[in-house]
């Protein structure tokens, strides 16, 4: 009797040990904001030559953050910015917008796409996430996939990216209002 105790008791510990161990979904990072509360459209235009369509990107703002005068970025907060969207005509058209995969080319860039993140040589581009601290650039997180649907001026977005375990995470946020133009010079 003695030892069917012992043996449960093993296991038992030996559950908990394994469950705490590994996990077994995608963590869920809270930190990050739900909302934003400021927007660009920055308008490339047809920038590309072997893409038949116009290029814009979006430049959000969470609360406690902005832009001064001189567009440099001012106080604390989180800069969502999504470089390379690509829409039927020159400036972001309602609908549902999805991320190519990684292993995109020219060939397969339509409408209503965008390109995830990537590093290039230490250089954010495609889709990433900015912290800010008292006016100082504190990390960098690139975010692998997802999409956003744009509707009666508000952008709903379900982001995916690697958390500091590798394992996916997902990310939804969310602006309300208009988006301000801003033409690239």
């Amino acid at each position: 009797m003695k030892d069917t105790k012992y043996i449960f008791s093993l296991l038992a510990l030996a559950a908990v040990f394994f469950s705490a161990c590994t996990p077994t979904q995608p963590s869920y990072y809270r930190g990050l904001p739900k909302e934003y509360n400021l927007a660009y459209q920055q308008i490339y235009g047809h920038c590309y030559d072997s893409v038949p369509y116009a290029v814009v990107g979006l430049d959000i703002y969470s609360e406690g953050l902005k832009l001064d005068k001189n567009r440099r970025m001012k106080g604390t907060g989180y800069n969502l910015c999504i470089t390379d969207i690509f829409v039927p005509d020159s400036l972001l058209a309602e609908g549902e917008y999805r991320s190519l995969n990684t292993q995109h080319s020219t060939r397969n860039i339509q409408p209503y796409t965008f390109l995830p993140g990537r590093d290039y040589e230490g250089t954010p581009h495609g889709m990433y996430l900015l912290y800010v601290e008292e006016n100082k650039l504190q990390t960098i997180q690139l975010l692998d996939s997802g999409t956003f649907v744009y509707r009666n001026d508000s952008l709903l977005f379900t982001l995916y990216y690697r958390n500091t375990y590798g394992y996916k995470a997902t990310y939804t946020c969310s602006f309300n209002g208009a988006l301000i133009p801003w033409v690239k010079q």
